[in-house]
């Protein structure tokens, strides 16, 4: 029985999606192991980094930017976002930015006014006045 153009195009598009989740592959036990092992290692950098006498500026600029390489390990490779569709990108971007200008609106002017209301301690007393 010979197979009309419908038949075919339905078979090449099941063959295609078998080859898309062939692509969607999520990671062997290798790579997670790797992952894993830089994790550690830039935890242990981080460690490292908490014992020397480093400016504090210096160490939090490292410091956040470690972490933002370790989440984004752990987002792409162990919450398996590395193989999800852009769909699910776009719903978590909007939620970030929300976040951010959140913190720039509300938390930060706060905090700048509670800064300003800090006690700088008793005021200096004045000094006695010699007497001749």
């Amino acid at each position: 029985m010979a197979k009309n153009g419908l038949d075919e195009a339905l078979e090449d598009k099941m063959s295609a999606h078998t080859s898309d989740d062939d692509a969607h592959f999520a990671g062997s036990n290798r790579l997670f192991i790797s992952v894993w092992v830089w994790l550690l290692a830039l935890t242990g950098f981080e460690v490292f980094l908490g014992y020397k006498q480093v400016p504090v500026v210096y160490m939090l600029v490292i410091l956040m930017g470690v972490s933002l390489i370790k989440a984004a390990l752990i987002i792409a490779y162990f919450m398996h976002l590395r193989f999800e569709r852009l769909n699910l990108v776009l719903t978590i971007i909007p939620a970030l930015v929300i976040c951010i200008c959140l913190m720039l609106l509300v938390f930060f002017p706060d905090s700048f006014r509670a800064k300003d209301l800090r006690s700088t301690g008793p005021p200096p007393a004045a000094a006695p006045a010699e007497s001749r």
